[in-house]
């Protein structure tokens, strides 16, 4: 069963849809008027394997706090929607991810019970016009959508770039392995009987 999920967000300030396939090759067209965020968007498809067609329409002219936020929301939405009654999945995933200077280390659960650590210490400040304390407000936002536990750890580095975008790898390549289906269970991973 294709485990994909088309969900559209419309509010006064973002207008978002997404169409996501978690089982596909990294194929994507990401368009949301902010460049950085697209080019980590790509990354996260690329990364995660997950074919990702993403439009948003946001008062970027204002900021682009508004816009980050709900693609993050309706991405974790679009996740778990296709994830369904999450049968035989995996649910747990972690990885490092190196890029040059930096390394940062991922891990996410997949439990219902959304969770965010963001231990990613950077100085206020910008990558092109992008706020870099943006990331952590998507991550936030993805993770309490999607209902998941996830921690995001900078080990070390200096570019703030190289630091975001191994941020956005780690946590695609963790999502990776916490949705891929285990062949030895076609059961809900969990005592509980439910995630």
């Amino acid at each position: 069963m294709p485990r994909k999920a088309k969900v559209k967000r419309t509010t006064t300030e973002v207008d978002v849809s997404i169409d996501i396939n978690i089982d596909g090759k990294g194929n994507y067209q990401i368009a949301t008027g902010i460049a950085f965020f697209d080019h980590m968007l790509q990354q996260f498809s690329k990364h995660g394997f997950f074919d990702l067609t993403l439009k948003a329409k946001g008062d970027i002219e204002i900021d682009y706090h508004h816009t980050v936020e709900d693609v993050g929301i309706t991405l974790g939405e679009s996740i778990s929607k296709a994830l369904g009654d999450k049968k035989g999945i995996t649910r747990f995933g972690e990885a490092f991810v190196p890029f040059d200077e930096c390394l940062v280390f991922a891990a996410v659960d997949l439990s219902g019970r959304p969770f965010c650590v963001y231990n990613v210490a950077t100085p206020k400040s910008k990558v092109g016009e992008f706020d870099i304390e943006l990331a952590e407000e998507f991550f936030k936002s993805f993770s309490n959508s999607l209902k998941c536990n996830l921690h995001i750890e900078l080990k070390y580095g200096d570019n703030l770039h190289h630091i975001i975008e191994a941020s956005f790898k780690a946590v695609a390549r963790a999502l990776d392995k916490a949705t891929t289906i285990d062949p030895r269970s076609n059961k809900i991973p969990s005592t509980k009987g439910m995630l």
